[in-house]
């Protein structure tokens, strides 16, 4: 059997304001949450958990790709919410969108400091 992702823990100050941007963002489905865990499922079934660690944490990467409406949808939420995005990781392009792979990009961080990267085509 091939391997599938099934589930990750995103480490967060702010477990509830991280789903929920995520949610909104993602257009993911609530999921039962249990214990320390704010639980949202996305496509495929992954399934990710929010909650906070007992130590502090490093910035984490999570690349998510977007079909062209739902990056449409997902960047005019950014642009109303005043949050701030960027086309690249080192943050000098703010308020920009990237072009890269033959589709488009954006980065922002969310509440616990985390890169999220939207995409409309996979790199490979």
């Amino acid at each position: 059997m091939t391997a599938h992702f099934n589930h990750t823990i995103i480490a967060s100050t702010d477990p509830d304001g991280s789903s929920r941007l995520y949610r909104d963002l993602l257009e993911a489905e609530e999921a039962p949450s249990w214990g320390p865990f704010r639980n949202l499922t996305i496509g495929g079934g992954v399934l990710l958990q929010f909650a906070t660690p007992p130590i502090e944490f490093p910035p984490q990467h999570y690349a998510l790709l977007l079909d062209d409406a739902h990056f449409d949808r997902a960047l005019a939420a950014l642009r109303a919410n005043g949050r701030e995005r960027w086309a690249d990781p080192q943050r000098s392009r703010p308020g920009e969108i990237n072009h890269e792979h033959d589709g488009r990009g954006v980065y922002l961080l969310d509440p616990s400091g985390h890169y999220l990267e939207l995409v409309t085509r996979p790199y490979v």
